[in-house]
């Protein structure tokens, strides 16, 4: 079973390396120490992390119910109207996602540049690529 640094961690997860340093010493990420002193993270481990993790919250922290199981949280970075549509960017980590949304929904959700937001992916057909 493979092991990830905190950094590895990290990256993979789309949040900084003290986050997860954080995340270790509260005890959300259990970390074992490599033979070199290193904390390191099981991949196992890392993975049931990251499911719980992207489960899906609200600001507030309360989950949002909702039957879409790919939820890309980030921050939008960019957001274009143009009559009654609109082009939405979040940035989740290193995932840039682009979505076209009415308007009207872009007003409801307070979406602006800056603003926190989860993007939600529900396809017919996704592709795996294993990193090495």
């Amino acid at each position: 079973m493979p092991s990830y640094s905190i950094g590895q961690a990290a990256r993979l997860l789309g949040v900084s390396g003290e986050t997860v340093r954080r995340w270790a010493d509260a005890g959300r990420v259990a970390t074992e120490r490599d033979d070199a002193g290193n904390r390191v993270i099981d991949g196992a481990s890392l993975a049931a992390f990251a499911v719980d993790w992207a489960a899906g919250v609200d600001g507030a922290g309360a989950e949002v119910p909702t039957s879409v199981r790919n939820g890309f949280r980030g921050i939008v970075t960019a957001v274009h109207t143009d009559g009654v549509v609109a082009q939405v960017e979040i940035q989740a980590g290193p995932h840039r996602l682009v979505s076209l949304v009415t308007r009207e929904a872009v007003e409801d959700l307070g979406l602006a540049v800056g603003v926190a937001a989860t993007a939600r992916v529900k396809s017919t057909s996704v592709h795996v690529d294993r990193r090495r």
